[in-house]
């Protein structure tokens, strides 16, 4: 039988990134680690939501941020802080960039890598998810948010969504809306980015751009508005209006009386 390639590398890295996850209602932390075929890697944490229903996994956080960076194809190992459950593997074996196979009870490699005995590239620095293109510009954000929706997995809707968060320092973060056979697995772009945010131990955005091809009147759905309500309750949105100027509006406005679990809280 042939021997597995090292994993310990990237279980280390996922031990040491499980301070990162947000999760105030579980106080469970997961984090997971991708490595990608050049050896660079992407975190990613399990981010809980007040509305418990829009938690979002380590394994789909990480993945969401590697379609949203234009790496997912390269990703050639999945590993996680803890033992996988069913539905972490069933999120997996269902990815379009696999198949992947499931080869101990944390970690998942893709194709002809499982059973190299060793063949994994050497585990290098992580993959920078930013963008240096902050403007102080709202034409330039959504122009930003435009090209990221170009990376978008929407094979069901064809509906692509951009959205970059702007972290105030001149860095900018990328978030494309990410489909899955799994409809329950699908993220938006807006907390596609708001993950990583998160997985990466990123300052609170100070603006939120979003943009739609197919829409001129899009906003953001309930369960971003809720993410957004919790994770970056002072952002200002500015939304594509195509041909006429951005729309600008806040998060408040969006989501007025906005559940934050705080009795949840309170109990535990």
């Amino acid at each position: 039988m042939p021997s597995l390639p090292p994993l310990a590398p990237l279980r280390e890295r996922a031990q040491e990134l499980r301070p990162r996850a947000h999760v105030p209602f579980s106080e469970a932390p997961t984090a997971a680690v991708l490595l990608l075929n050049d050896g660079r890697w992407i975190p990613g944490v399990r981010v809980e939501s007040a509305s418990y229903s829009l938690t979002l996994p380590a394994v789909v956080n990480a993945h969401t941020t590697a379609v949203a960076a234009g790496v997912a194809d390269a990703v050639v190992a999945y590993t996680l802080s803890r033992p996988l459950r069913w539905e972490e593997t069933l999120y997996v074996e269902e990815l379009p960039q696999g198949p992947y196979e499931a080869v101990a009870d944390d970690a998942w490699l893709q194709g002809g890598w499982a059973g190299d005995g060793g063949a994994l590239p050497p585990v290098d620095a992580p993959l920078a998810p930013t963008l240096d293109r902050s403007s102080d510009d709202p034409a330039e954000g959504i122009d930003t948010a435009r090209r990221a929706a170009q990376r978008a997995h929407v094979p069901a809707s064809d509906y692509a969504v951009g959205a970059v968060l702007d972290l105030g320092d001149g860095r900018l973060i990328p978030g494309a809306n990410v489909e899955h056979p799994d409809w329950a697995r699908i993220l938006c772009a807006e907390r596609n980015a708001l993950g990583t945010v998160q997985s990466y131990g990123l300052p609170t955005p100070t603006r939120l751009f979003l943009a739609c091809a197919e829409d001129a009147s899009g906003t953001p759905c309930g369960a971003c508005r809720q993410l957004l309500a919790e994770l970056a309750p002072d952002t200002t949105l500015w939304m594509d209006r195509r041909d006429e100027p951005p729309e600008r509006t806040t998060v408040s406005a969006l989501l007025p009386g906005s559940f934050r679990g705080q009795a949840l809280l309170d109990e535990a």
